[in-house]
């Protein structure tokens, strides 16, 4: 749910991921040029951060390490992002389950406290609105991580079903937390923060959730998850002290700022889909590879938005399928022809870079349904000529997600 930037970012563009909205939130505020700011702002400017338009909001791209630099030393150690301008909502009520079970692929009520989930937002054509991570906290709430560049949507959306489940007699209503948010990703971000909180981290798996005291910081949430594929955690944190937390974990040196350059390649290498990009209103969650998503009581209650025209497709044959590329050569970007062997037209590329640790093309893209098994021999058109492309699994680096055995 992000992306990153240098000039392999900027190619991907702001027209996937995350903009601004609903609401007024003290955690961000507008600057002269109307862009949007997080908290952490200023800050950044003070870092020497490389600022540019990402979806309305003024964002990070890099600071004084190189994209290549930030890349590998995430990989190597840790790297701390800041992704304040995605949209934190909390859901209240005791119907909150069936409020996000009528809008989401996702089994919700099957979540045990503090535990999350990848889910998806549906149109009743099966089409994703937007990927978003859902937790059923300790405290009675559901806590939604969603994309900034879907905001007004996901508020618009949310806030609608809210209004007609209350009118019903139904009992939810929403929050926009004013927390800004954190990414702190790596082999070594768990035994940074380790050394600033209580509990024992060690038993927190990927995808679970805490609120806890961070550093001194209380009204923090600790979420292990993150869009790099690297073991690692998110933090909502009191808007007014991140500065303070931010200071205090660069005290580390394994921690150093990264930007949306190092955070697109990272997540590319992971597999991970960008809103916008290789995911959007005309895929479903078949044809986008993201099956296991979709819960399996709801595949059989088919209750969700699209169920009608998702499920059929799970036995069934699909046109286009979403697969991943490995290439040499010439970077591969979004848009350009994938072809067949014999020159045909069979797809697009919707992602694309060089992959820094594999030091090949890595791309996805979505082909025909027959053309997608792993290990088809493609091509991909670039500047006019046809390059070879392997069909390879994803993820291209392996994970490192915290998994208790």
């Amino acid at each position: 749910m992000l992306r990153a930037g240098g000039r392999t970012a900027l190619r991907v563009g702001p027209r996937g991921l995350e903009p601004g909205a609903g609401g007024r939130r003290r955690c961000c505020s507008s600057g002269p040029d109307s862009l949007k700011q997080t908290p952490l702002h200023a800050f950044h400017q003070q870092q020497g951060g490389r600022m540019v338009n990402f979806a309305g909001w003024s964002m990070p791209v890099q600071y004084a390490l190189s994209h290549l630099e930030s890349h590998l030393h995430t990989r190597r150690h840790c790297s701390l992002f800041d992704v304040s301008h995605m949209l934190q909502t909390k859901v209240f009520g005791r119907d909150r389950v069936k409020f996000m079970e009528s809008l989401v692929v996702g089994d919700i009520a099957e979540l045990k406290p503090d535990q999350g989930t990848l889910s998806l937002f549906t149109n009743e054509e099966g089409g994703i609105l937007d990927d978003l991570i859902v937790t059923s906290t300790s405290e009675q709430h559901l806590y939604v991580v969603s994309n900034a560049g879907c905001r007004d949507k996901d508020w618009v959306l949310m806030q609608g079903r809210a209004e007609e489940l209350r009118a019903a007699g139904g009992d939810v209503h929403l929050e926009v937390s004013e927390n800004a948010l954190l990414a702190l990703q790596g082999p070594s971000a768990v035994r940074v923060l380790q050394t600033g909180v209580s509990d024992d981290l060690a038993k927190l798996p990927f995808m679970s959730s805490v609120a806890m005291v961070v550093f001194g910081v209380p009204g923090c949430r600790v979420t292990r998850c993150g869009y790099t594929g690297e073991d690692g955690v998110e933090i909502s944190v009191p808007a007014g002290r991140v500065v303070e937390l931010v200071e205090l974990l660069l005290r580390d040196p394994q921690v150093q700022l990264a930007g949306l350059a190092a955070r697109d390649s990272l997540r590319l290498e992971a597999g991970l889909c960008l809103y916008g990009n290789d995911i959007d209103e005309t895929t479903t969650p078949v044809e986008a590879a993201l099956v296991w998503t979709l819960g399996k009581r709801r595949r059989v209650a088919m209750d969700f938005p699209g169920a009608t025209v998702i499920v059929p497709q799970i036995k069934g044959k699909v046109k286009r399928k979403r697969v991943g590329l490995i290439s040499t050569g010439p970077p591969i970007r979004p848009h350009m022809p994938i072809l067949s062997l014999e020159g045909r037209p069979i797809g697009e590329v919707t992602s694309g870079c060089p992959s820094p640790c594999l030091k090949k093309n890595v791309a996805m893209g979505y082909v025909e349904g027959e053309q997608s098994r792993v290990g088809t021999v493609l091509a991909v058109e670039v500047r006019k000529k046809s390059c070879p492309a392997l069909v390879t699994k994803m993820p291209f680096v392996p994970t490192r997600y915290h998994m208790l055995k």
